[in-house]
């Protein structure tokens, strides 16, 4: 019988998502890969050991996280009976729905139908009564905002979720349905947005700016661009690394010689900061402002002790950081 670690919350950072009384740790574990029919069960319900051992209480996952397309909650759901059941009250749980889960008109977006059907769809997964947060995965722009919104809503009314985050979202969107939301007294706390040295894409479209405006959290995913901001392929590629295997995340075209001359002066820094690139990587993420946690992937336990290890690494100097934008944008 699995007993957790009594000392998992003395090193831990947690903050609260925006202006919510939610508080997540630092380091967040994600389900999108590894957690699939293609994985090994005891593998990931070690990952799952760790990471609650070493203070991570939050377990994201989405419907169509697998391969197959629920398998990752189902294996959610076979973990939590298999030693995680007692300590539920310790755990935040989030799934999500917005992208493609099953064939028709309403198994993807944002429909009311697609989203209470598919949440009550991954809750079965899971065998759990309900999530702490569920997410809308995607912006829909083909459904009324208010309608998205209401479901929302009612899904929490319902008891099936706690709190309501949105996914994907640009800021001019998100601020639109945060002001529904706000009318209709909807617990709605975080974003998820894809965020990394390399993928500036919330500061660009808004959503930075706008979570902090709207006192929304931000819980970061793909911090290390699929492996890029690693030392993984600073000598080449693999045969084993996850662009030979599996090319539907990261393709070896994308590893130009150009973006590998980048990533090895971004390797240099860390290597001046005394750490390694992957958490440097995530140092960065977690440095800015208004970012309440970071998800990490992985495919072992000890990746998830080395991505907990950043959350006590130097700060930033205007230097390094200064260097950092260079080197990313080319100047």
């Amino acid at each position: 019988m699995y007993k957790a670690n009594d000392a998992r919350y003395e090193s831990m950072p947690y903050r609260y998502s925006g202006a919510s009384g939610l508080k997540l740790p630092a380091v967040s574990l994600g389900f999108w890969h590894n957690f699939g029919t293609n994985a090994d069960y005891a593998n990931m319900k070690a990952m799952c050991k760790t990471a609650f051992d070493n203070g991570i209480t939050h377990f994201d996952l989405a419907n169509n996280y697998g391969p197959v397309a629920g398998a990752a909650e189902e294996n959610l759901g076979r973990i939590m009976r298999d030693g995680f059941a007692g300590y539920r009250d310790e755990l935040v749980i989030s799934t999500k729905a917005g992208y493609y889960m099953w064939p028709g008109p309403y198994g993807e977006y944002g429909s009311r139908k697609y989203l209470i059907s598919s949440l009550d769809a991954s809750l079965k997964r899971m065998g759990l009564p309900y999530v702490d947060i569920f997410y809308h995965h995607r912006m829909d722009l083909e459904t009324p905002l208010e309608e998205t919104m209401l479901a929302l809503t009612d899904i929490v009314r319902s008891g099936k979720a706690l709190y309501i985050g949105l996914s994907n979202y640009d800021g001019e969107h998100m601020k639109a349905a945060a002001a529904i939301l706000r009318e209709l007294h909807c617990p709605f706390i975080i974003n998820q947005n894809r965020y990394s040295i390399f993928d500036r894409t919330i500061e660009k479209n808004g959503l930075l700016t706008a979570a902090r405006e709207e006192k929304k959290g931000i819980i970061a995913f793909s911090p290390l661009e699929q492996g890029m901001l690693t030392d993984r392929y600073l000598n080449g590629i693999p045969d084993d690394s996850r662009v030979r295997t599996d090319g539907r995340f990261l393709r070896e075209a994308s590893l130009t010689e150009e973006k590998m001359k980048k990533i090895r002066a971004l390797n240099e820094i860390a290597k001046q900061r005394g750490e390694s690139l992957a958490r440097m990587a995530l140092s960065w993420v977690m440095h800015t402002e208004g970012l309440t946690s970071v998800l990490v992937g992985a495919s072992r336990p000890e990746q998830i002790l080395d991505n907990i290890a950043m959350t006590t690494g130097p700060a930033f100097t205007d230097e390094e950081l200064c260097a950092i934008d260079a080197i990313t944008f080319g100047k």
